[in-house]
This record gives C-alpha cells, sequence and structure tokens, in this order.
C-alpha cells in the first residue's frame, strides 16, 4: 500500500516513539486542550472588561447576574483542565482549585484596574484608558500574568505556562507566571521583554521594550533548583529600552533609573541613576 521508503521511515518512526521516556503515541498524557485554555482567557477577557469584550446581549443582565453567569461558566471549564493537568491520583483537587480561584478573581481585577491607571499615566499617546483597553499589547500581557499567577501559586501544572506564552505569542512580551508583580505596573511598547520566573517587582515598576529580568546561565542546569535565580526589582523603579538584569542576588533599589542597554548582575543601591556612557561618534565626508 505505501512505498518501501514510507515504510522504512515509518518503522524507525513507530520505534521511536515506542522507546522515548517522553510519551510520545498513544493515551498515557493527561493534558489540558490548548484551545480550551486560550478560550477560557477569552471568557475572563469579558468578565474583567465586559463593556470592551463582552456579549451585549448577555449585558441586558444586572452587572452581578453577568458576573455570575460568567464565573460560573468559568469555573466549570476551568474545573475540567486543572483535572486534566494533574496526576490522575490528584485530580480530586481540581474543585477545590477552581473555587479558590474564582474567589481571588475580584482582586485580580482590581489589581487589573490600577495597571489600566498606570498606564494611562505613563504614556502621553494614550488618548483614553478605553484605548489602552483595546489596543496595548503591554496590558494584554499583564492580564494573562495576573490570572496564570494565580494558578501558578496554586501549584496548577501546565495551565498558567500556556497562557502566558499565549500571551507572549500575541505580544512579543515573556512573563512567566512564577514573577511576583506588585500594583500599578506599566508595560510601555513591550516587544522583547523578558521577566523571568523567580523575578519580584514592586509597585509602580515601568519596563521599556526589549528588558530583560532573567537568570545566569546556570552550570548545574535543573539540578540548581528551586532557588531565586532572577532579579528584585523594589518600588517606583524605571528600567528603559534594551537593560539586561540577571540573577537571584540582584536587587535594584526603590526609586532608581536604569538607562537603556544596561547590563546589570550586582545590586543597585535605592535613588540611583544608571546610565550607559554612549561611545564616541564620528562624522566623517563621505566625498573624501
Amino acid at each position: 500500500m505505501y512505498p518501501s521508503h514510507i515504510r522504512d521511515a515509518a518503522r524507525t518512526m513507530a520505534d521511536n516513539m515506542q522507546q522515548s521516556e517522553l510519551a510520545l503515541y498513544g493515551s498515557r498524557l493527561r493534558l489540558p486542550n490548548r484551545k480550551a485554555v486560550v478560550d477560557i482567557l477569552k471568557e475572563l477577557r469579558c468578565l474583567m472588561f465586559p463593556a470592551y469584550y463582552g456579549d451585549p446581549a448577555l449585558m441586558t443582565l444586572a452587572p452581578e447576574d453577568y458576573a455570575a453567569l460568567l464565573l460560573d461558566r468559568i469555573e466549570e471549564h476551568l474545573k475540567h483542565q486543572i483535572a486534566l493537568s494533574l496526576p490522575e491520583d490528584e485530580a480530586g483537587r481540581a474543585d477545590q482549585i477552581a473555587r479558590d480561584f474564582i474567589a481571588a478573581l475580584p482582586r485580580v481585577q482590581e489589581m487589573l484596574l490600577k495597571d489600566v491607571e498606570a498606564t494611562y499615566d505613563g504614556d502621553p499617546a494614550a488618548q483614553n484608558k478605553s484605548e489602552i483597553i483595546f489596543a496595548y499589547p503591554g496590558l494584554y500581557a499583564i492580564f494573562v500574568y495576573r490570572v496564570a499567577h494565580e494558578l501558578y501559586i496554586r501549584n496548577v501544572p501546565m495551565i498558567p505556562r500556556i497562557m502566558t506564552e499565549y500571551a507572549h505569542s500575541r505580544t512579543g512580551i515573556d512573563i512567566n507566571p512564577g514573577a511576583t508583580i506588585g500594583s500599578y505596573f506599566f508595560i510601555d511598547h513591550g516587544t522583547g521583554i523578558v521577566v523571568g520566573e523567580t523575578t519580584v517587582i514592586g509597585s509602580h515598576v515601568k519596563l521599556y521594550q526589549g528588558v530583560t529580568l532573567g537568570a545566569l546561565s546556570p552550570r548545574a542546569g535543573h539540578s540548581s533548583l528551586p532557588g531565586k535565580r532572577h532579579p528584585t526589582v523594589e518600588d517606583n523603579v524605571t528600567i528603559y529600552s534594551g537593560a539586561s538584569i540577571l540573577g537571584g542576588e540582584t536587587v535594584i533599589g526603590e526609586n532608581t533609573v536604569v538607562g537603556g542597554n544596561a547590563f546589570l548582575t550586582q545590586a543597585v543601591d535605592a535613588n540611583t541613576r544608571v546610565v550607559i556612557q554612549a561611545p564616541e561618534t564620528i562624522f566623517k565626508n563621505a566625498s573624501k
């Protein structure tokens, strides 16, 4: 039925699938459905910002009834995906995790409204707050992070990372769901920002495009876990484009401004301006 070269390749690939320690074929894995997780994110955005993303027909309901309807639907869908992400003997935890997640959402919404305020206050180009909710990739990445973080801190595998990687693919902003980020957080432009898993960010912090809050490359790989591998950024810090701040012992003190393209692997005292001296620029007449 198939040519010999097809059969030969198929036989070798079948051997790979069956012999690999990584499950590659069959029903050995319990996995959440990526599309279902993305659909939950969309429902959550309708819940957080209904006037912008909600179904107009549903908004004929009283606000409390609208919220209750979406919360109930989100809880049911999320519970199923959490159960699939957990080992089979722990799947019974999914119900309580989903309930706790739902209980946290009012606080998440309050944080997001502060993030909208921070973005409007920090960006003179913003015409109004509605534009920020509709169009700003930074706010979208923050929204997904804040939702995913609530699942991460409840030890839900895989789903938080699916959520933040979806936001990463849409915005170019990579915020690990394990990072801890305070209120009134502002990302401007955003493309190329990386925030690592053990990063701690205080309140009233601004990040510009291309900033990396990362880890020094661990020689020990996974055996170096657990531990704080990423920096701490205290309150009221601004970090301009292209700066790289690396390492778990690196603390950027409060009220500090880090200039563009800085490379930092050591602590910076509070109330400091970090400036990279520009190289000399020489102009020559092209005709000579």
